[in-house]
């Protein structure tokens, strides 16, 4: 593949990082006169940049070294930024494989870069016949892969196949991997220097609110994110939060174990009712289900207020419902169980 720097938009390469004051001075004490912060209150200092607490941490969970982290406002940012670094707007393209998260066209959209969506096929899986041609278009610098993906719960197969004929950047959104048999690519990062793993707090971490994302790869790419970032990414109560909960790992397994209890109770109810016509298979904390009319059995279920996302304008006729508590999941089925057209 390339070499990294040759990846980099030209703009980005000439780019002088924004300074903050606690670049210039990394100490934990003293008399603090240089951020012009308020000096009263508790949340008056500006957080530390780099969360180097909480990717100390994450390094230790991971076994993945601190430079080869980076902490985002949500992945959703990690997107944003991949876009900034690798695409020249109006030039270059990304790639990805539909039906999959809405955001990667969205970011593409916002950054002015064509998104290049490569249908999966009947399994949802990568259809190579149909993706070989775009990996040697030197105009694609990115490709998005979810695993699991999202709507369709499914993992993805074949992505080393990609790493290894593609020269540009792979991403592979990892959002829900925590809920999946299958291994993370995380122990692939020293195999491709061209592989960023995005990950969240959002998902097993039950940190959705505090928007935190992380992307994963080596040092040289995680340098280049830490140069386009905004100074103070992450605040001081996010970075809290997602410390604590890492504290709390016994208690996110055993969450994570009876999600999965749940989702297999769900789908064994759900194959006993004649409105499911298909369940996919799924590696993530939600299922993708084909009813007999999905605007119809959504609205139905809106009614009774159990709100699922209707994704019959992505996958015909499919609903995506994730997994809730056991009485959350009890009143679901009971709202479906008492369907009837």
């Amino acid at each position: 593949m390339k070499v990294i720097q040759e990846l980099i938009r030209p703009s980005i390469q000439k780019l002088k990082p924004y300074s903050s004051a606690r670049d210039e001075y990394q100490g934990s004490e003293g008399v603090f006169l240089d951020a012009n912060e308020n000096p009263f209150g508790e949340l008056n200092r500006y957080p530390d940049p780099y969360q180097k607490k909480l990717k100390s941490k994450l390094s230790e969970i991971k076994s993945v070294s601190p430079e080869s982290i980076f902490i985002g406002n949500g992945s959703d940012e990690v997107i944003d930024l991949a876009f900034r670094i690798f695409c020249e707007p109006g030039k270059d393209k990304a790639l990805t494989f539909s039906p999959t998260y809405g955001m990667y066209d969205v970011s593409a959209a916002i950054n002015n870069v064509d998104l290049i969506e490569v249908p999966l096929n009947s399994d949802f899986q990568i259809d190579f016949d149909l993706t070989k041609p775009f990996l040697s278009d030197p105009l694609i610098k990115l490709i998005f892969i979810c695993s699991p993906n999202n709507p369709t719960g499914n993992s993805i197969n074949g992505i080393e196949e990609i790493l290894k004929s593609f020269n540009g950047i792979v991403i592979i959104d990892e959002a829900y991997i925590d809920f999946s048999e299958r291994e993370s690519y995380l122990n692939k990062l020293t195999d491709f220097p061209n592989l960023i793993i995005s990950q969240t707090f959002s998902k097993a971490r039950g940190l959705a609110a505090a928007r935190l994302g992380i992307a994963y790869a080596n040092p040289e790419l995680i340098s280049w994110f830490n140069k386009v970032k905004p100074p103070y990414n992450v605040s001081d109560l996010n970075q809290n939060a997602a410390l604590e909960a890492l504290n709390r790992n016994e208690e996110t397994i055993r969450q994570i174990t009876l999600i999965k209890t749940q989702k297999e109770f769900i789908i064994s109810e759900l194959k006993r009712l004649d409105l499911v016509k298909r369940i996919f298979p799924s590696d993530a904390n939600f299922i993708l289900v084909e009813v007999s009319d999905a605007d119809l059995v959504y609205n139905y279920l809106t009614s009774n207020k159990v709100v699922v996302r209707n994704r019959n304008s992505v996958v015909k006729n499919c609903l995506r419902i994730t997994i809730g508590t056991e009485d959350e999941n009890k009143k679901l089925l009971e709202a479906l169980k008492n369907y009837s057209i």
